[in-house]
């Protein structure tokens, strides 16, 4: 992922002889910030050349933050310092902002912090609050917490969705609003049509094609050719329709997309299955690559959930239907015949160990087209899934700890038979029980990252003025 730029400014006591006292003290303090934040590997750190100490500083000191196109502003206070500098600062210093002070009786780095919190406060400036030692791991956390999820927000700003085709099989859920986005995430959508998928296909180089699934043959654990739905003429179908959707995604300047498919492409065309998981994936058949958020069924809310998720962890994103919930294993079978990028087969940034575990199987009959679709099973770890949804026209985060497992293969094939055996499965268990699970998630599709990212997720729906429910 890009660096994220990050400003810190410290503040200090408009009183001459006290600022002079503690100066040394001050930059030491923001020393350690700068360092520990840049030994991450995730920062860029532009800080303020002095303690800031008066009207002017605050300024001249904000200003250099704004030239360097910092991300988020950090206000350090070590000591009492004035409340006005960070008022002034303001003016300048870009957003979202975090108040960070020391733990330290002798000094009143609290103080200055709690006055400050109380300006911004009045001016109704949202900012978010924390304090300790940087040296302290938790500490460090959520600071980190804090920096990914401002990023992610300042990044949504002037991003492109490419909606290839619109709403799918009536859903409600899968349309959002253009102005909406517009004010509240500063996201312009796109509409493209499909037919652009097959033309753009039809001008890929047939050398680039033959490599591309010669690279797929030799990875691939199994490519189940039938003779009927799949066939060696429909996978190169299916890379034409891949390299396509790039050449589309790089003309238009398009961020993240989604695409219809069904009824239009999945009926006359191909199946999107393989364009959408090797979109989402860290690699295609050309080398290691950026994951680019591509949701099925052209699921805006969906879409727009992978990428606040892509944005905070730079990792592939699950894209899945709630399928079935399995009472006798306690797991539910989280299902979707495309977009399941095949990192999730053994969850490594080295496409052949992920895709030996992958089978491309022959499109089921809701795809007359045909085409393979990318089986597997998702590896075991602890994993955070939510979704974006609208109630009464405002977003809600939903977010839902949990942790897919595994079981023997010949089990994990008999369960997955009893649902659709061309498709990939994640097994995933909640900590929510089924009842309160089916009652409070709030549609049909479900999406998440490897890790934890619960805190995260939390500071950035806090920035964009949602609310949130956590299913644990």
């Amino acid at each position: 992922m890009e660096k994220i730029k990050v400003g810190l400014l410290t503040m200090s006591d408009g009183r001459e002889y006290l600022h002079e006292e503690y100066a040394q003290l001050n930059m030491d303090y923001q020393r350690e910030i700068k360092e520990a934040l840049e030994s991450t590997g995730l920062f860029e750190v532009t800080a303020g050349d002095v303690p800031v100490h008066s009207n002017e500083e605050a300024k001249r000191e904000a200003k250099k933050l704004q030239r360097a196109g910092v991300e988020a502003t950090i206000f350090n206070y070590t000591i009492w310092c004035y409340p006005q500098f960070t008022a002034v600062a303001l003016n300048f210093a870009p957003g979202p902002y975090l108040l960070f002070c020391n733990l330290h009786p002798s000094e009143c780095g609290m103080v200055g912090m709690m006055a400050a919190a109380g300006t911004l406060e009045q001016l109704n400036v949202k900012f978010q609050k924390l304090w300790g030692s940087i040296n302290e791991p938790e500490v460090l956390g959520k600071m980190v917490d804090f920096l990914k999820a401002a990023a992610a927000v300042k990044r949504l700003k002037g991003m492109t969705f490419g909606n290839f085709g619109g709403r799918p099989l009536g859903m409600y859920t899968a349309v959002a609003n253009l102005e909406q986005w517009q004010k509240e995430f500063g996201i312009d959508v796109e509409n493209v049509e499909q037919d652009d998928i097959i033309r753009a296909g039809e001008t890929v180089a047939e050398e680039k094609v033959e490599h591309a699934f010669a690279w797929l043959e030799s990875n691939v654990g199994s490519i189940a050719y039938d003779g009927i739905g799949l066939t060696p003429e429909k996978l190169k179908l299916q890379i034409r329709s891949y390299y396509g959707l790039r050449k589309i995604i790089a003309d238009r300047g398009l961020d993240f997309v989604g695409i219809k498919a069904h009824g239009d492409l999945t009926d006359r065309y191909i199946t999107m299955d393989i364009a959408e998981a090797f979109l989402n994936d860290p690699y295609d058949f050309d080398g290691p690559k950026e994951p680019i958020v591509a949701a099925t069924e052209s699921d805006m809310d969906g879409a727009l959930t992978m990428q606040l998720f892509k944005l905070l962890t730079g990792k592939p994103v699950l894209f899945a239907d709630v399928r079935h919930y399995d009472k006798e294993n306690d797991v539910w079978f989280f299902s979707n015949s495309g977009t399941h990028a095949t990192y999730f087969a053994g969850a490594s940034m080295d496409p052949a160990e992920n895709l030996k575990h992958v089978t491309f199987c022959p499109e089921t009959h809701y795809y007359p087209a045909g085409g393979a679709s990318v089986h597997h099973f998702a590896r075991a770890g602890r994993v955070t899934l939510a979704r974006l949804a609208r109630k009464n026209g405002k977003y809600v985060m939903t977010i839902v700890p949990a942790e897919i497992v595994e079981f023997d293969k010949e089990k994990m094939t008999a369960m997955g038979n009893t649902t659709t055996p061309a498709w990939p499965v994640a097994f995933t268990r909640l900590q929510v029980t089924a009842d309160e699970f089916l009652e409070k998630f709030p549609c049909n599709h479900i999406h998440g990252v490897y890790g934890d990212c619960t805190e995260a997720l939390k500071l950035t729906a806090r920035l964009l003025n949602m609310d949130v429910q956590i299913l644990q």
